[in-house]
């Protein structure tokens, strides 16, 4: 998907993300967050969308957001102004594939369902490396393809309506494991029924 194509997705859904995905996606955002308040430091958080993830951050872990869409970025700060969530030191309209935060900027980097959103995605993971220190880690949720036949002709019939959705249902999972300053420490197949899938990686030199 391009970005203006993004845009006017998430425009639409804004209002009713969190009603329509947040229960089906929240699996992996819960393991993100539950790394990250034990390790302590500083998030960001790629795709920030409505800001779900805020909430289950403890209080002394330092949260950031991006977001290329202002409707998502705008139900991200009413959530933190309503729950007073002092931690959340900055929510800014940001493309993933060129973020301006300079390197090794934060300890833990989270993209949580954005990775088969986003137009060129190896792009997107290099700038979530490149701004995460060497030693932190980067966490990616998603839904992959599956190689199974059941599975398959479902994902199959659902690619065209990508736009739509806003999200690639055949994406693989290779498209997020080629970096060398990577190494995969984690995964989980998330409920319900496995659908999403849960990536923990180390930042290496």
């Amino acid at each position: 998907m391009q970005v203006d194509a993004i845009r006017r997705s998430y425009a639409r859904w804004a209002p009713v993300y969190d009603l329509a995905f947040g229960r089906i996606t929240n699996g992996g955002r819960r393991l993100a967050a539950a790394h990250v308040n034990r390790m302590g430091g500083a998030v960001l958080e790629v795709g920030v969308g409505t800001g779900l993830a805020f909430a289950m951050y403890a209080p002394a872990v330092q949260a950031t957001g991006i977001d290329v869409s202002t409707e998502m970025l705008a139900k991200a700060q009413e959530k933190v102004t309503r729950q007073g969530l002092r931690n959340v030191l900055g929510l800014h309209q940001m493309d993933a594939r060129a973020m301006t935060f300079a390197d090794e900027s934060f300890d833990h980097v989270a993209a949580m369902h954005i990775m088969s959103v986003v137009p060129e995605p190896e792009k997107v993971l290099s700038e979530i490396v490149r701004v995460c220190r060497v030693g932190g880690s980067v966490m990616i949720a998603n839904h992959f393809a599956h190689t199974t036949e059941g599975w398959g002709w479902v994902e199959r019939l659902a690619a065209p309506l990508a736009h739509m959705l806003g999200w690639h249902s055949d994406f693989a999972r290779e498209r997020v494991m080629g970096d060398a300053r990577l190494r995969l420490e984690e995964e989980v197949f998330v409920p319900p029924f496995g659908l999403m899938t849960y990536l923990r990686f180390r930042r290496i030199a």
